[in-house]
């Protein structure tokens, strides 16, 4: 969940790891530090709470870099928000400096071991045992310190580590080497002219270079300014794969917009044409996907779908339950993937394993995917990062060509999964008893949805007034029935998110089960309120709330109703049911955004989380 730059060549490295972590403060972190290789072959290391804006200032002015060095934001896990916890962590002997992302689960174990040797700590972090274990390891070889040493005293230290890690390592005794380890937590290598990096994400290195190694799990790698070599834990060489990174650097940049995620807000528009263009059949009427590894028999022997994932990847899952349950009439249940490969529920052996992650590196869903293909599961991912471990580790995919997605709560990778989803539902449906005239239906609608958002996006003015009125509310409770109660748990979860106010979100119906209590003048009400055949239960459920003096906000796509019935009445395009619910997400992202912007909040880095979760 951290952020890892390391950086090998011939500029200054302290510049450069700097402009990495810069370009990592939008994964979440809580403090930032680096080490540098000094041209007297000394290491500086320099640590500081906060901002990577408070490591740069603390940098020496006059520091004598010789283009080698390691950096890292922390997200904390073990121990607290502290400078000793703060990477990089260094060996008590000072031969081994190194960052790492991950968790080390027998890390007690391990420092109680190495205590017993004579070995000292300086702080609360699993991390730190990793740089001891490493320096011990080398010190007990009883011979010269070469690049083939260290990668021996690193390779027999991971087979003792029980957890996962990426990292980046340099040894004050061996100049001009850098070294990298991956384990269940991302780690890149970007190849440039006469310079090598690391980075835990690639747009830490893509203002030197696009060409990019996506390391797998259980690789050592070790790098000069000018080559590289990987190899696996059983010392195989391996021969890397060198991939392009695609996106422009334009993408990742604010432009005229406040913030990111404001952004990739109106960002949707291109974001969802992205994700369907070349998928799109109107003369068989019905959408198609190149990399799903299944044929057409292969489809039709399916009896039940499972869908895992977390957050808000697992929102767009349970659209996705009532999009395929309704037009390809599959049975289909939606897991948590941090508790799928514990709860070892029964599944039937037809059953097509669907994960989906926006970053293809959360633990979880990583895991959950393995244990499937572990019992013979197909596994097919929706992702938008195809370099990504998912993505490479999975039976068949669907990309979502969403472009990079900065802001910590996610806006146009959860509408681009929505919108997969409603096609794959399509595809399914067509393979078994789908209309040509719906699928032609819904392929329409799939065109227009680009400039349906943009008429959404419109609203943006009269909402940001709504925000203004509600953002000194405390509480919030969001109502939708069917495909709209995952919009209305999306959407409280936005709003906790960046603004930090309690939200929660129901079906419409529950609210009479329990969370009625709650209503009060001091606690609004957001309703999803499309006009179908929910129309007159969902408006029974606002009578309700008005009863108690609740305030009222809906989303519709109805012009008849009443303005009596609400505060405010937020009117959407009319479309169809496959697309619908991605319309009524607009109005809650942008409300929870102009909210936060309203109470002050850092929107683009909520506090406590992180943009990619890669530990457990």
């Amino acid at each position: 969940m951290c952020g890892i730059v390391g950086y090998i060549g011939k500029d200054n490295a302290t510049s450069i790891l700097l402009n990495g972590l810069k370009r990592l403060e939008y994964r979440g972190y809580d403090s930032a530090g680096m080490a540098i290789w000094q041209k007297d072959d000394s290491i500086a290391l320099t640590r500081r709470v906060g901002k990577v804006a408070n490591l740069a200032s603390a940098l020496p002015k006059d520091q004598d870099d010789a283009g080698l060095g390691i950096s890292h934001t922390r997200w904390a896990t073990h121990g607290g928000v502290t400078e000793p916890n703060t990477h990089p962590h260094s060996s008590c002997n000072g031969l081994i400096h190194l960052v790492h992302n991950g968790v080390i689960e027998n890390y007690e174990q391990l420092k109680s071991t190495l205590s017993a040797q004579g070995v000292t700590f300086s702080n609360e972090t699993d991390s730190e045992v990793l740089s001891n274990l490493i320096a011990f390891n080398l010190e007990q070889q009883d011979e010269p310190i070469t690049e083939k040493s260290v990668h021996k005293a690193i390779r027999t230290s991971l087979a003792n580590v029980e957890g996962t890690y990426g990292l980046a390592i340099i040894c004050s005794k061996l100049p001009g080497t850098l070294f990298g380890a991956r384990k269940g937590s991302p780690l890149i290598l970007g190849v440039g002219k006469k310079e090598m990096m690391l980075a835990s994400d690639a747009s830490a290195i893509r203002a030197r270079t696009r060409e990019v190694v996506y390391l797998d799990d259980n690789q050592i790698v070790t790098l000069t300014n000018d080559n590289f070599s990987i190899t696996t834990m059983e010392e195989d060489e391996v021969v890397p794969e060198i991939s392009t990174i695609s996106w422009k650097d334009e993408d990742a940049e604010l432009g005229e917009f406040e913030h990111y995620m404001l952004k990739e807000i109106h960002e949707q528009p291109t974001a969802l044409e992205n994700a369907f263009r070349g998928r799109l059949d109107l003369t068989e009427g019905t959408c198609k996907f190149g990399g799903l590894n299944l044929s057409r028999q292969d489809l039709r022997q399916i009896d039940r779908i499972l869908i895992v994932a977390c957050g808000t990847a697992w929102h767009s899952g349970l659209v996705g339950e009532y999009l395929i349950e309704k037009y390809a009439r599959i049975p289909v249940e939606v897991e948590y993937a941090s508790e799928f490969r514990y709860r070892n529920a029964p599944m039937d052996k037809n059953t097509l394993v669907i994960v989906i992650s926006q970053s293809g590196e959360t633990i979880d869903t990583l895991e959950a995917q393995r244990e499937a293909q572990r019992k013979g599961y197909h596994v097919i991912g929706i992702i938008n990062n195809v370099g990504s471990t998912i993505a490479r580790e999975n039976d068949g995919g669907i990309y979502q060509h969403s472009g990079p997605e900065i802001g910590v709560a996610s806006t146009k990778a959860f509408t681009s999964q929505v919108l997969i989803l409603s096609m794959l539902s399509c595809y399914l449906g067509r393979t078994r008893d789908l209309s040509y005239a719906e699928g032609c239906k819904m392929v329409k609608a799939i065109q227009e949805l680009p400039a349906l958002i943009k008429q959404s996006l419109s609203l943006a003015d009269s909402i940001k007034a709504i925000a203004k009125d509600f953002a000194k509310y405390q509480d919030f409770l969001f109502l939708g029935r069917l495909e709209m109660f995952p919009i209305a748990l999306e959407g409280a979860l936005k709003l906790k998110e960046i603004s930090y106010i309690h939200a929660e979100g129901y079906p419409s119906a529950e609210m009479k089960h329990g969370p009625i209590a709650l209503i009060s003048e001091e606690c609004p009400s957001i309703v999803i309120v499309p006009d179908d055949e929910t129309l007159k239960k969902n408006l029974s459920s606002v009578q309700e709330v008005r009863a108690r003096k609740g305030k009222v906000i809906i989303i519709t796509d109805s012009h008849d109703i009443p303005s009596s019935l609400a505060d405010e009445i937020i009117i959407v395009p009319k479309a169809h049911n496959c697309i619908q619910p991605i319309l009524m997400t607009i109005p809650t992202q942008l409300l929870s955004y102009y909210i936060a912007v309203e109470l002050g909040k850092d929107v683009d880095k909520p506090r406590n989380l992180a943009k990619s979760v890669t530990v457990e």
